[in-house]
């Protein structure tokens, strides 16, 4: 299966709510988990991956830490700003390894996936990678 979500496929990560220049929101989509974003502590925080065309969705897959409830939304205007909730989950807590998820959304036809981070362990999170099956 293809991975939509790498930006060596064309996929970007067009807005977050936090950055850090050591934790850039880009690495998100480079395909490591060594590499990641992390939030600056208030929440809820945010981040939209934008595919390079209209995509079918049926699986994310995203590998965190101290993430506690997400919701997962796509967008179909090419301007990002009307969306549709397509999940929305609570992650268990893990101590010394990665959240890893799978979470069946089976979306037909979006440009966009916004992550929303409602809520953490700790007052910061990360987020390691994120993959896309379609």
């Amino acid at each position: 299966m293809l991975d939509a979500a790498l930006s060596s496929y064309g996929a970007q990560v067009v807005l977050a709510t936090s950055s850090d220049e050591n934790h850039p929101p880009e690495n998100i989509i480079d395909g490591k988990t060594e590499t990641f974003w992390i939030s600056t502590g208030m929440f809820p925080q945010e981040f939209i991956i934008r595919f390079p065309d209209n995509m079918k969705i049926f699986t994310v897959s995203i590998q965190s830490y101290n993430i506690k409830r997400l919701r997962i939304e796509k967008g179909t205007s090419d301007d990002a700003d009307k969306f549709e909730t397509v999940a929305d989950t609570e992650f268990e807590h893990t101590e010394s390894s990665l959240q890893a998820n799978d979470i069946s959304v089976n979306v037909l036809n979006t440009t966009h996936l916004r992550f929303l981070i409602l809520s953490g362990y700790d007052h910061f999170v990360s987020v390691h990678k994120v993959s896309v099956q379609s």
